[in-house]
């Protein structure tokens, strides 16, 4: 599908329905992957083109200089300990202890994350893969302490960008900056390849203020497990092992998740959401009231040069 034949937007269009207590069900998408024609190979060559608009995602190795990486960690560590001195609704913790989980709004809190968000190598692999103008659509830092860190259930952030915060269509992807190697026992990202093309509505109705307890323990927007289990069995499950100093593109769409992390290796991943201009949100899907701006962009819907 070109960009072109993309119907029009209106803040009832809603090609991709989820939850208000209906069946659960796997629908094609309607979208685009890559959304250039003709894309710039310059930016990404025709074999890492192929192989996102494949599998939704991508992992680009020694992105960052070993200086940039040491930088990022010393930000992070001084976010970390501002954890406990900070009543800041951005800041995350475990459901069962006083270890950070997330961080969310980084780009705002963090003068060192601002300028990362910005970064034209950044930005580029966004504007190809997008073909518009973008902005951040939502930040964060999430952790995975040796021996504490909490997993990730299976899900698709889509779902929940569109259901909650009302993203009309998949024209969205996720850099992720790992700050520590992510390893086979540490917890890494994982990915299901190819669960992009299918959509997997969710049935349960959305609680008042999910967003409070889905940070923690995300229940609510989480796929049934026969429908996880059907795309598992036809496509597998990808670790993104990587190393500091890599990153992660996935798809808006792509199903992902991670385990808990019971080594004594912590794991660590920045996120930026790069959302299209002419995506932007419009009223939540379904009809509850907008979560956050810290979740969702809707004021400060700046567009990056």
């Amino acid at each position: 599908m070109s960009v072109s034949e993309l119907s029009p937007l209106n803040s009832t269009s809603d090609l991709y329905p989820s939850r208000k207590g209906k069946p659960a069900k796997i629908i094609t998408r309607q979208d685009p992957i890559i959304y250039a024609d003709r894309p710039d190979t310059s930016v990404l060559n025709q074999e890492h083109l192929d192989f996102y608009q494949q599998n939704g995602f991508l992992v680009l190795h020694n992105f960052f200089s070993a200086e940039e990486i040491e930088l990022f960690n010393e930000e992070l560590s001084r976010l970390s300990g501002l954890s406990t001195k900070t009543a800041d609704s951005r800041f995350i913790l475990e459901k069962d202890c006083q270890n950070v989980r997330s961080i969310f709004e980084i780009h705002v809190i963090s003068n060192v994350f601002e300028r990362l968000c910005s970064d034209p190598r950044l930005t580029q692999l966004a504007k190809l893969i997008l073909n518009d103008d973008i902005y951040i659509h939502q930040s964060r830092i999430n952790y995975q302490p040796g021996f504490k860190g909490k997993g990730f259930q299976w899900h698709s952030d889509f779902e929940t960008w569109h259901t909650e915060d009302g993203m009309p269509r998949m024209r969205a992807v996720s850099i992720s900056i790992p700050l520590t190697a992510n390893t086979p026992s540490n917890g890494p990202l994982m990915f299901v390849p190819k669960s992009h093309k299918h959509f997997l509505s969710c049935s349960a109705q959305t609680p008042a203020n999910n967003f409070i307890s889905s940070l923690k323990e995300q229940r609510i927007g989480v796929p049934n497990e026969r429908h996880i289990s059907d795309l598992v069995r036809q496509y597998g499950i990808v670790q993104a092992l990587s190393q500091p100093g890599s990153i992660i593109l996935f798809d808006c769409n792509t199903l992902h998740g991670s385990n808990s992390n019971i080594s004594p290796l912590p794991r660590s991943n920045l996120f930026f959401v790069y959302n299209a201009v002419s995506n932007q949100l419009v009223k939540p899907y379904d009809e509850a009231p907008s979560r956050p701006e810290y979740l969702a962009a809707r004021r400060s819907m700046r567009p990056l040069e």
